[in-house]
């Protein structure tokens, strides 16, 4: 029994592990519905706030209406006793008493609207602000998430393309060497055709002083004194 109990707890353990992992995963999401939730409860409290005012609204009429009745009882009440109509002047100070208990009765219920009003405006102000600062968080979230995200992109691609990059490295190298052989060997070929053409013979043989040589600026002066003498 002991054991049955300690694999449940194992298997508990596990379904809050994995849960957790889950949450951890979706967090964001998560974070991002839970704003759209209590917005949605925002606009349900602002419909419910407005069924509350319109109710104090109705309740400081009938305030306004049963104060002008009992004003204008007691102006009644006023000329039965100027007629000397006690009778008459006790039977409307009676409905004054009823109206003034009703008055009391709708004060006490356009004070407790009024109140009312006031804290849920209050609350909802307090609300909307946190929930404004929750999106400027959230938009934070995303960011920092994304920064992340190509972060950790960036790496896997640079671990993964390493090979890549040294083999791309490999075939440049092995270019260039081919280009460096093409250039050797053409340069070995123009200096053999130079030591086995006529223009190396030429160029040895000026060397020497055999053969035509080019006249200089001497020669050709002392050629036209002779002619002159």
């Amino acid at each position: 029994m002991s054991i049955f109990k300690k694999i449940m707890t194992a298997v508990r353990g596990g379904v809050t592990e994995a849960g957790e992992a889950v949450v951890d995963a979706n967090s964001t999401r998560i974070f991002e519905q839970e704003i759209r939730d209590a917005e949605n409860h925002l606009t349900k409290a602002k419909r419910d706030l407005t069924d509350v005012m319109a109710k104090q609204m109705q309740a400081a009429r009938e305030v306004e209406r049963i104060q002008r009745e009992i004003s204008t009882n007691e102006g009644y009440a006023g000329q039965a006793l100027n007629k000397g109509d006690e009778a008459l002047a006790l039977e409307i100070a009676e409905k004054i008493s009823t109206l003034d208990t009703e008055l009391t009765t709708q004060q006490s219920a356009l004070e407790n609207f009024t109140a009312s009003v006031a804290r849920l405006k209050e609350l909802i102000k307090k609300s909307e602000r946190q929930v404004a600062d929750y999106k400027r968080q959230l938009s934070v979230v995303k960011t920092t998430d994304s920064v992340h995200k190509a972060t950790a992109a960036i790496t896997d691609n640079f671990v993964s393309g390493n090979s890549k990059l040294l083999s791309a490295k490999e075939s440049l190298e092995r270019i260039k060497a081919k280009q460096q052989n093409f250039d050797d060997r053409l340069k070995a070929s123009e200096q053999l055709e130079a030591e086995s053409g006529d223009s190396s013979l030429e160029a040895k043989l000026k060397a020497a002083g055999i053969g035509d040589q080019a006249s200089s600026a001497n020669s050709v002066l002392d050629r036209i004194k002779a002619k002159q003498g």
